[in-house]
């Protein structure tokens, strides 16, 4: 019988048992949910040429998935409490895995949009409760680096799975490719419900707290600072998840084979891997307004550069293009302690994620429609000017980040 997760009264061989466990489900459910988010890049361009789709109705289609993940992830955690993480986290990676065995058995596009809305549904379930399992089985200090851990497994998924579908599908049909991998996400399910340790109820607040619920925890509306960062957080993303919508079409404009995006967007999610790291090295050394001023520049810069050039030099950029892209998310994140009380970080993390992952979902829409008007090229000119829009955000930001430096 799988143990309850109780550090303090478990013997040592198992806690370290329930910590291989753990990470072994967390680590491993959030690199299949990250590679179907980004899966979606992948199948862009064939779903245009399957269905007669436009841009917008394709960025659309992209934020319906991440629009679904996003908007469900607090109701998820709530769920994760009431039934279990283990349960809850394994139905959602059953029912992501099922919404891409009916993409891959869909016929027509009203078919695809219900499969990818329960694929973000099912998706939904990941981030709260695998990293809820991570920060409650390792204790003090060494949650900080299983939880970094647990950060990078994404990007491992992102730059396995996107690559792995683009060379299925070149030896045989999309839809059978999407089913097969879907198929994966309900095994993987399985997995995640035998394998993951039992945790014990989440204590309840303090009498004082729940006398007066989210008061202690909301940052005030008042603190220009928080929101100004929001504001950096909301562009931010949605430069990096526009500019991913329009790549495998840039790169299909250069004479791409599907196989060869599928490397392009490995190069681009490795990048940003990196970045992540990189980043964090540079922001302490020239502090996060420095680093936001230099990953928004050499955003904007990559990017237009990237219009003209052949498709081998392209390639050749494309890990710059991550690095930049993902490096000012990393010093962001990291921002949101210093600027709310410690005890409203909580919700500030909360609205912090919903809106970057809310304007990435919606983004996708709005550059859509100006690459139905105008083209591919000038949208992607506009989404890197939209980069440039966060240097000023981040200058009125260094006052309030100025004693952390």
């Amino acid at each position: 019988m799988t143990s309850v997760v109780e550090t303090s009264a478990e013997d040592p061989a198992t806690v370290k048992r329930n910590e291989r466990r753990a990470s072994g489900v967390a680590f491993g459910a959030h690199a299949l949910h990250d590679g179907y988010t980004d899966l979606i890049y992948v199948m862009l361009p064939i779903w245009q040429a399957e269905f007669g789709l436009g841009y917008a109705a394709l960025g659309a289609l992209r934020g319906l998935f991440s629009g679904s993940m996003a908007g469900l992830q607090i109701p998820a955690g709530i769920l994760g409490e009431r039934f279990g993480p283990a349960a809850v986290l394994a139905a959602g990676t059953a029912l992501s895995g099922l919404g891409f065995c009916l993409a891959g058995a869909s016929t027509g596009l009203a078919m695809l949009v219900v499969a990818l809305a329960l694929g973000g549904i099912g998706s939904s379930t990941q981030h709260p409760l695998g990293s809820e399992l991570i920060a409650r089985t390792y204790a003090g200090p060494r949650s900080l680096k299983a939880l970094g851990a647990y950060n990078f497994s994404g990007d491992i998924g992102k730059m396995t799975v996107p690559a792995l579908a683009a060379l299925m599908i070149a030896v045989m049909p999309w839809q059978t490719s999407l089913a097969t991998l879907g198929f994966g996400g309900i095994v993987a399910a399985a997995a995640i419900f035998l394998l993951m340790p039992r945790m014990a109820a989440t204590p309840k607040p303090a009498v004082a707290a729940e006398a007066r619920p989210g008061a202690a925890d909301a940052p005030p509306p008042g603190n220009f600072a928080f929101w100004n960062l929001v504001s950096i957080g909301v562009l931010d993303s949605a430069t990096r998840m526009s500019f991913l919508t329009f790549l495998p079409f840039v790169l299909t404009a250069k004479g791409a084979s599907l196989p060869t995006i599928g490397l392009a967007l490995t190069l681009v999610f490795a990048g940003g891997a990196a970045g992540k790291l990189v980043c964090a090295f540079i922001g302490a050394r020239i502090g996060v307004i420095g680093t936001v001023w230099l990953t928004e520049a050499l955003t904007t810069l990559t990017i237009v550069a990237l219009l003209p050039l052949p498709l081998e030099p392209a390639l050749v950029l494309l890990p710059l293009i991550g690095i930049a892209l993902n490096g000012t998310s990393s010093v962001l994140y990291g921002s949101v302690p210093f600027l709310v009380a410690a005890e409203r970080r909580s919700r500030a993390f909360g609205i912090f994620y919903t809106g970057t992952i809310g304007s990435g979902a919606i983004s996708p829409i709005v550059f859509g429609v100006a690459g139905d008007a105008f083209g591919v090229a000038v949208a992607v000119l506009m989404v890197a000017a939209l980069a440039l829009a966060t240097l000023p955000l981040a200058a009125m930001l260094r006052p309030a980040l100025a004693q952390h430096a």
